[in-house]
């Protein structure tokens, strides 16, 4: 790394959502962050929430974009891959956030050609999680 890059850290990673409560409600109350801050922009018809586990001045976070009136989902696209969040329990967590209605896309377990446990979930708009038991 440059001396000129060593300041620089990850911000933020920002998705495009269709139904904002719904997916507050899937990173907030079933992942457990936290709401770090909402700002509606009327001018743009747009809202945009920052989520995460920690504040944003030393923690990277998600940036949840609202575009208002948005009825049909956004393509996923094939460049994007997934976000990943490290569980104490992947088995647990797959249990707790299907019983919830979360889509459980591979369940936990040893990954392919390795032994970490991993799964991966979806969020209402189907992005892919992948949770790292650590």
């Amino acid at each position: 790394m440059s001396p000129a890059t060593t300041p620089y850290r990850m911000l933020h990673t920002m998705i495009r959502v269709r139904d904002l409560d719904a997916s507050l409600n899937f990173y907030v109350k079933l992942l457990g962050m936290k709401l770090l801050r909402k700002n509606d922009y009327p001018g743009g018809e747009f809202t945009l929430a920052f989520v995460g586990y920690g504040d944003e001045a030393s923690n990277a976070v998600i940036e949840l974009t609202h575009n208002w009136g948005r009825k049909e989902p956004y393509p996923l696209g094939e460049g994007f891959g997934h976000l990943a969040i490290g569980v104490p329990d992947a088995y647990k967590a797959c249990e707790e956030l299907g019983a919830a209605g979360v889509t459980i896309a591979r369940p936990a377990g040893p990954m392919k050609h390795g032994s970490t446990v991993i799964a991966f979930v979806e969020d209402p708009d189907g992005y892919k999680i992948e949770l790292i038991q650590r």
